[in-house]
């Protein structure tokens, strides 16, 4: 038998400008910056670390990380097994 795939916890990072602070709702889902993809939960937070901090000056502004592992497979652990 093959030995297993290390297990991915992939993860998205996105962001633009929001209609107002009290939700989560963009205001122009054209111009939402889809920042990337990334295989843990270190790198993906570097990425909307660095982003966040770019666009400090506009209020309306957020980045968020997404967890596609759990969208993929919800009965994932989020943990690797040993």
């Amino acid at each position: 038998m093959p030995d297993r795939a290390p297990q991915q916890l992939l993860h998205l990072v996105i962001g633009g400008e929001l209609i107002d602070l009290e939700h989560n709702i963009f205001k122009d889902l054209d111009q939402v910056d889809i920042v990337g993809v990334f295989p843990n939960y270190a790198s993906a937070y570097a990425a909307w670390k660095a982003k966040a901090q770019s666009t400090v000056d506009n209020a309306q502004m957020r980045y968020f990380i997404v967890h596609l592992h759990r969208l993929l497979d919800p009965e994932q652990e989020t943990k690797p097994s040993r």
